[in-house]
């Protein structure tokens, strides 16, 4: 399997193992041990949140096919969930460079895995996403957010602290690839990790220490739309359907410090544009076309 990372290892492995590398290293093993890594920590500036910010899907089967319209925009998933008691949560995702509408603004379309206490106004989140307006092109980037008391923040920083010097919120990453996605918490604090490299955390004073565990589990396609561009062109995953075999996909989840056993329920919002497939308890395939290929001339109808 290709990964992100294999496709720079080999002009890599000549080089000798620097101070950063080993202090790495050294992260990887303890955090994997539940120790927090002992590497240099970089507060990240806060920026104001571009519109929209990265959304959760629901829990239940909407009453009705379509998306879901909150803070500014309206949302398509295509979701699995499991309702547990955890301390970190991690999935394998394959990175796609989805089509978003050129013609319309604030749109994009994402791949994720988030983790919310019962109330779900506590969230952690970790995921590519393509996003013209955030990242300034049309590549996969890898992006992390959270949320307090049901309130936005930013992508990236607000309270994030950096701690890996080659792996950085809003890094592009190549598509076709694939990764893991991981978020743990250690010592109260959620760390976010990419193929097992720390790339830093959210301290839990964010939240005044009381989020420490998250109850549920989200992992998830989403396609944001502009309010006036529902059904939107927009595609998820590859543009493919999930019930396609070459189609997208989240699979080999795993949940942490609970006995509970992995087990997604997978819903979609809107089925006849974005789909599951070959669903398990642990993996689905995602993805859709939206209402076809975009046009550079904005439609209200996609």
């Amino acid at each position: 399997m290709t990964t992100w990372k294999s496709r720079t290892a080999r002009r890599r492995a000549s080089r000798p193992r620097t101070a950063a590398a080993v202090m790495a290293a050294a992260a990887l093993c303890s955090g994997l041990l539940g120790v927090a890594p002992a590497v240099a920590a970089t507060p990240v500036a806060a920026t104001a949140a571009p519109a929209p910010p990265p959304s959760m899907p629901p829990v239940a089967a909407p009453a009705a096919n379509g998306p879901i319209c909150w803070y500014g925009a309206c949302y398509d998933y295509v979701s699995g969930h499991q309702w547990t008691d955890t301390t970190g949560a991690q999935v394998l995702m394959k990175i796609e460079a989805p089509v978003v509408n050129p013609a319309r603004t604030g749109e994009h379309s994402l791949q994720e895995i988030a983790l919310q206490n019962t109330a779900r106004t506590s969230t952690v989140e970790i995921g590519w996403t393509v996003d013209p307006e955030l990242n300034g092109d049309s590549r996969p980037h890898l992006f992390v957010y959270h949320w307090v008391d049901g309130q936005e923040s930013c992508y990236n920083g607000c309270g994030f602290v950096q701690v890996s010097p080659a792996v950085q919120p809003g890094m592009p990453l190549p598509p076709h690839a694939a990764a893991s996605f991981a978020i743990r918490n250690i010592h109260g604090d959620w760390w976010t990790f990419l193929d097992g490299l720390p790339v830093g955390y959210f301290p839990g004073s964010l939240w005044n220490g009381t989020y420490r565990s998250a109850q549920l589990v989200s992992v998830f396609g989403e396609v944001a739309e502009n309010t006036a561009d529902t059904p939107s062109c927009t595609q998820m995953g590859d543009g493919r359907y999930g019930t396609d075999g070459g189609s997208s996909w989240i699979r080999d989840y795993r949940i942490d410090g609970t006995a509970d056993r992995p087990n997604l329920t997978v819903s979609a919002t809107s089925p006849t544009h974005y789909d599951a497939g070959a669903v398990t308890a642990t993996s689905f395939r995602l993805g859709g076309p939206g209402t076809g290929a975009c046009t550079t001339a904005a439609s209200t109808t996609g």
